[in-house]
């Protein structure tokens, strides 16, 4: 007796299209070195976590990170490549990110200027008031008005360089400057802060600015040259 059951094609499954397949996480990419020393700035790739942030590493003495970059297996292997990481920096609150993480796994001390050091929990956090010297080659100094605790870090290496988180950004035109934004603390006290910047450092100490956001209107560039020039400029249309 015959059988009417015939088998049947299983279904094809749906392949993923190229915008679902994963990426494998970008390296950072080098900025500046110094000579044939070990000492270099690195930029990371911007960061979701932190709505596009860009994080740096420092690599001097003990290695400073500034801001959040994503983390994952690529940012971890790099960062322990490179010696590990003594103290990760946070700008302002918009750079936290995964901070709890990486200091878990590295154990770094964290750095934020002390108004918004409650939004770290149960994390080991060295507060400061107006400025906190890092290393004999890095300070941090607080610039409030994008957000409460905004705060600089200043890297005297290469001329000078400031990691400016978003106290300062590129325009979509290209030029560097305070940004009003909705989400901007204080207008009056950022611009404040751009002219404590002015006074404080000179064209001499002040050659380059690395962004905390907006690198893409960079067009290109790695970081902002002739920074003290730019800064006068941003203030002016500020």
């Amino acid at each position: 007796m015959s059988s009417d059951f015939s088998p049947t094609a299983s279904p094809s499954l749906p392949q993923p299209s190229a915008s679902q397949t994963v990426s494998t996480p970008k390296q950072p990419r080098l900025l500046l070195r110094q000579g044939s020393d070990r000492s270099a700035i690195f930029a990371f790739p911007p960061n979701r976590e932190t709505l596009g942030g860009t994080a740096y590493l420092i690599v001097e003495a003990v290695n400073i990170l500034v801001d959040c970059p994503a983390w994952n297996d690529v940012t971890q292997n790099f960062l322990q490549a490179q010696g590990g990481v003594h103290t990760l920096f946070l700008t302002h609150r918009g750079g936290i990110g995964q901070a709890r993480q990486i200091q878990q796994a590295l154990g770094c001390q964290i750095v934020m200027q002390e108004q918004e050091v409650y939004l770290l929990p149960g994390l080991t956090v060295t507060p400061f008031g107006q400025t906190l010297t890092l290393t004999p080659k890095s300070y941090a100094l607080w610039t409030p008005g994008h957000s409460p605790g905004s705060s600089c870090l200043h890297h005297s290496d290469y001329g000078g360089v400031l990691f400016s988180g978003r106290h300062l950004l590129p325009s979509p035109q290209g030029n560097l400057s305070p940004l009003k934004t909705p989400k901007t603390f204080h207008w009056r006290r950022q611009l404040n802060s751009v002219q404590m910047l002015l006074d404080q450092f000179t064209p001499e100490t002040l050659q380059s600015i690395c962004p905390g956001a907006n690198i893409g209107f960079l067009r290109g560039r790695s970081l902002v040259e002739n920074a003290y020039e730019e800064l006068g400029r941003g203030k002016a249309e500020g």
